[in-house]
Order: C-alpha cells, then sequence, then structure tokens
C-alpha cells in the first residue's frame, strides 16, 4: 500500500491508483492554477508572466498569497537542479519591478487589494517531481522565503502536494535581528496577554517541522503551505485566534469559539478562538491540531 492511494469507483468499489509524474509539465502548472486558491493559498494572478524583451524571461505563475504577499510560482516535471536559481532570478526582477505588479494586481483584483501588497517577504514556491539533499540544503541557508513541494499525479485528475522544505528569509529591507516594521505590538497593560500569545506562539511552531510564521502588522499567520492559524495582537483581557476549521465541524462554545464565516477580521479563518488564560490554551490545542492537519 505505500504509495499508492485509493479512490471510490461509480461501481461503490475501491481502487488503488499508483503516484506518477505528469507527462509534461504544463499538466501540473495548469492544474495548480486552476485551483490555486485551494491547493496553494495563493490568489492567482497571470500565467507565464513576460519578464519583458531585455529580461528575456517568462515566470510560470504569479499571484498573491493570503498575506498578501507576491508569491511567484515555478514548475518542473521531475527534477531540476537550476529550478530555484531560475526561481530566484525572476524574483530578483520582481522586486525591481514592483510597480508592474502592482498594476497586475489592481487589473486582476481591484485598487484595495493592491494598496495592501507587503513586500516584506515576498515567496518563492518550487514545484517538482523532486528535490535534491542540495536543494533543501540551499533554501534553508538562502534569505528568501521559499517553499519546495513534490508533486504527484494519481490517475488522471488528483495531485498531491507535498511540503520537503518551507523557510522564511529575512524580511527584505531589514537588517538581522531588527524588528520587522509594522510588527503588532500589545496595549499598555497587557502583560498577561503578551506572555499568552508567547505560549500560543510556542505550541503553533510546535506542530511540525514546516511551520512558517508570518509577521504581519495586525497579525501573526502560521502557515504550511497556507495559513492554519492567525493570532492577532494581544488585547487588554483576551487574545484572539482564527483557525482554518470549519466551524460545523466544532462544537462552539460561547466565550471560547465562535463561526466568524463572512465577518470581518484580522487574518484569515472561520473559527474564532478567544483565549484569556492557560487553561484556555489546553482546551485549544485540539483545535490548533486540527486546523494544522487540515492546511
Amino acid at each position: 500500500m505505500s504509495g499508492l492511494k485509493l479512490f471510490h469507483t461509480t461501481d461503490g468499489g475501491v481502487t488503488e491508483v499508483a503516484p506518477r509524474l505528469a507527462d509534461v509539465e504544463a499538466d501540473v502548472q495548469g492544474l495548480i492554477e486552476r485551483h490555486m486558491q485551494t491547493m496553494l493559498g495563493v490568489r492567482f494572478l497571470a500565467s507565464e508572466y513576460s519578464t519583458g524583451a531585455v529580461h528575456g524571461g517568462r515566470i510560470d505563475s504569479l499571484g498573491l498569497d493570503e498575506n498578501n504577499a507576491p508569491v511567484i510560482v515555478e514548475y518542473k516535471r521531475g527534477t531540476d537542479a537550476g529550478l530555484i536559481n531560475q526561481g530566484l532570478f525572476y524574483m530578483s526582477w520582481l522586486l525591481d519591478h514592483r510597480d508592474a505588479f502592482h498594476r497586475l494586481v489592481r487589473e486582476r483584483l481591484g485598487s484595495a487589494v493592491a494598496a495592501q501588497v507587503v513586500w516584506t517577504a515576498p515567496r518563492l514556491i518550487c514545484v517538482a517531481g523532486d528535490f535534491s539533499r542540495y536543494d533543501v540544503h540551499a533554501v534553508r541557508e538562502h534569505r528568501r522565503s521559499i517553499d519546495l513541494v513534490r508533486y504527484r499525479f494519481y490517475g488522471t485528475d488528483h495531485l498531491s502536494l507535498q511540503t520537503v522544505a518551507s523557510v522564511t528569509g529575512q524580511p527584505v529591507g531589514t537588517r538581522a535581528g531588527s524588528r520587522v516594521p509594522g510588527a503588532p505590538r500589545a496595549c499598555a497593560g497587557a502583560g498577561a496577554m503578551e506572555e499568552l500569545a508567547a505560549a500560543v506562539d510556542e505550541v503553533l511552531r510546535g506542530l511540525g517541522d514546516d511551520v512558517i510564521a508570518v509577521q504581519r502588522q495586525q497579525y501573526r499567520a502560521f502557515r504550511r503551505l497556507r495559513n492554519f492559524a492567525c493570532v492577532c495582537t494581544p488585547q487588554q483581557s483576551k487574545l484572539l485566534v482564527y483557525l482554518k476549521v470549519d466551524p460545523t465541524q466544532v462544537d462552539l462554545v460561547p466565550g471560547f469559539t465562535r463561526d466568524v464565516t463572512g465577518l470581518g477580521h484580522h487574518g484569515t479563518g472561520d473559527l474564532e478562538v478567544q483565549l484569556r488564560t492557560d487553561r484556555d490554551l489546553e482546551r485549544a490545542e485540539d483545535l490548533f491540531r486540527l486546523g494544522y492537519a487540515v492546511a
């Protein structure tokens, strides 16, 4: 059974399907672009985006992630030692042509979204049949935010994605060890909530080696490929956490959990968790694990 997945057939039976690589690279790119927000947590902007006659390149896919960071996605059918360097080549171009990216976002998603683009940590997502240990080592040594994602097809239209390595590089325009611009500060007198936020941070990071924390002005997002939890700036008497968990699948407890589907709030996720004490954090840990599992 190792390496196989089970799919239900039309007659109610079950069949085993062996994993395979795509016939051509475009098959992977096309499927992910059609379902990019679901698969990667990235809003699709453009395919085969030209970097101009002088630069002479085409970015496979451009997008904007849940935390409003620009994203470049590059694909290879199998293993390619040049994939990461190619993506970083395009990343350098993008950082030098931010106005072009803002125009693209305005055209596709509107002016309000374009005004929220965050350039502190643009991302490169490399999707390939496999990666070498040298690739994994390289991204961990680099200062950019890079995700290495291994794909496999099952049958003709089922795709699995597995994160091989995920790193958040040094924020663009900051010195090592400096405070990230816009990082939230707790309100005065909220020392207990700051301590609780630090404990939440430790629990969320401890869910897996692939957890990445991304600081934004009003919240800190915890993601794998997609966000699964967002921790807001501590308030005077409580800490709000938003989880990518279906509220209809949990027992809601007044004053502890709330369905915020369709309601505006910082971060992403439809389940709000209100934390006031360490006991609340203990109660929330199963929900944190559920969010991590489905991310």
